[in-house]
């Protein structure tokens, strides 16, 4: 190993980093070619145009992203990449008649999914006998994006984490009656919680116990992998996703730490503290810190839903060893986001339009700098990863390339942001192939390495078996899944760091033969 780091590092002085040692000088050559000519001006381009306006924010299953679809797909076209789908984009009057050539050919895989739209008018106030406030949406809360319209004042009610789980002897809506109640209740799990517990299952709980809607908010003391992703605590776009069961979703909001400390300051001197000192307490000790608030709460807002498509856009470089041409290195970044919600746009500059762009910058560098790759690299930009990932498990239900020949999953997320440094998650995989592929970009020193990474488009493929790396930029993303997410937050820099390291790692996963 000392030899062949040795071996690298003369070859990143002498031509820029290098490919493994043992592999020809002309392709070493190609590869230092190749992360030469990343730009971090054509990146940067391509969020802007992304994140623009007029793409509305590329909501799963609209118009707009099946526009955004037809961008990767035209750039992918333009590269010289060949198509891997299963079928033309559909046609929409959002595609211009001149641009059908494009939908000729196979560059997509679709399915029918439900695009969820909130109006342009939403109301949270709070009363206490006859004083009322209001709060502002954006800065206290923002409505859940699936949520169905509601009209509805009640009394507030709070449940700690809100979890009822009888097998596991915590159920913090014990004693308390929550029928025709709005329960608030703090984002993940307590520490020492043994089980793992999803939104939805504390959607489930709240609607079984007879609540008319719910709040949440992100606790002051936040998890590992809240901080890890550089999630802030203020109220974020998302789905609650609490309705695939078949049953009726319930109403709600993610609220700010701020707007749940004035719910539960009327109640601080008897449960001895704010949301802090009661998050910290079910942390240590596991014991239910419910309590009705005395304050009531009204929701107001208009939804309506709608039939769309999903349509993944999808892209590969052949392999040139016969003996490996059917495994795949499968590169895959997801271009959705949240559209216009509650009178405000979401651009999805850093997430996701960031990636989408790394995805196209590495596939041209890898065609335009002459590398033959061993195995085949097949490019996938998703829809669907913030409607619950439903992009990638379409690809893991119908895959382009067998699974079985899927060496692995790369997948790069909100990548334009932080503190210059890169989060890099591997499952499957010794990780010393995500460290040599930091040597092989010039990035030794970059690198933050964990084991399995939650969320995002890779996880249905660690599910399914696949070895994944998930990368995103370190540091805090304080515009993360807000309406802040615009291409001028996004640091160029940041963009071209990620994308000398995934194209070292799709190089390396692409050429290392067994």
């Amino acid at each position: 190993m000392a030899v062949r780091l040795a071996v690298l590092w003369w070859l990143v002085l002498t031509t820029g980093p290098a490919v493994a040692s043992g592999e020809p000088v002309e392709d070493q050559r190609a590869l230092a070619k190749a992360l030469a000519s990343l730009s971090r001006d054509r990146m940067l381009a391509d969020v802007i145009r992304l994140s623009a306006p007029d793409f509305n924010g590329r909501q799963t299953g609209t118009a707009d992203d099946l526009r955004s679809g037809l961008f990767v797909a035209e750039r992918f076209q333009s590269l010289g990449l060949q198509p891997a789908g299963s079928q033309p984009l559909i046609a929409t009057p959002a595609v211009p008649p001149g641009q059908q050539a494009s939908l000729s050919q196979p560059w997509m895989m679709g399915e029918a999914v439900t695009v969820t739209r909130l109006g342009d008018r939403a109301q949270l106030e709070l009363s206490s006998g006859s004083q009322t406030s209001v709060a502002k949406p954006g800065t206290d809360y923002l409505p859940i994006l699936d949520s169905p319209p509601v009209n509805v004042t009640a009394p507030v009610v709070f449940v700690g984490y809100g979890i009822s789980d009888q097998a596991n002897e915590f159920d913090e809506y014990e004693g308390l009656d929550v029928k025709n109640r709005i329960v608030l209740f703090l984002r993940g799990k307590p520490e020492k919680y043994p089980a793992q517990v999803s939104h939805a299952d504390k959607e489930r709980a709240a609607r079984d116990k007879g609540a008319v809607a719910f709040l949440t908010v992100t606790g002051p003391v936040m998890s590992l992998y809240e901080s890890r992703r550089g999630m802030g605590t203020g109220p974020l776009a998302y789905y609650g996703q609490s309705g695939s069961d078949g049953q009726p979703t319930l109403p709600g909001a993610w609220i700010s730490p701020a707007l749940a400390e004035r719910i539960l300051s009327p109640q601080e001197s008897a449960k001895e503290g704010s949301l802090r000192e009661i998050q910290e307490q079910l942390n240590r000790a596991l014991a239910p810190q419910s309590i009705s608030t005395g304050l009531s709460a009204h929701l107001k807002w208009d939804s309506v839903q709608a039939s769309g498509t999903l349509m993944n856009v999808l892209g590969i470089i052949p392999g040139q060893d016969s003996s490996a041409k059917p495994d795949v290195v499968l590169i895959g970044a997801h271009r959705d986001h949240f559209g216009r919600q509650a009178g405000f746009l979401f651009p999805g500059a850093d997430d996701n339009a960031s990636g989408t762009a790394i995805l196209l910058e590495v596939a041209r560098a890898l065609k335009e700098s002459g590398l033959t790759a061993k195995r085949t690299i097949l490019f996938v930009s998703f829809s669907g990863e913030e409607q619950g990932l439903l992009g990638s498990k379409l690809y893991v239900r119908q895959p382009a390339r067998p699974l079985s020949n899927t060496v692995a999953m790369i997948n790069v997320d909100h990548a334009g942001i932080g503190n210059g440094r890169l989060t890099v998650g591997v499952t499957g995989l010794p990780k010393t192939v995500a460290t040599e592929s930091g040597q092989l970009a010039g990035l030794p020193d970059k690198l933050d390495l964990f084991g399995f990474f939650p969320g995002g488009d890779h996880v249905p493929f660690k599910e399914a078996g696949i070895p994944t790396i998930a990368i995103v930029s370190a540091g805090t993303h304080p515009h993360f899944h807000q309406p802040t997410d615009r291409a001028e937050t996004v640091q160029p820099e940041i963009l071209e760091t990620t994308a000398r390291y995934v194209l070292a790692l799709t190089y390396q996963l692409a050429n290392a033969l067994p």
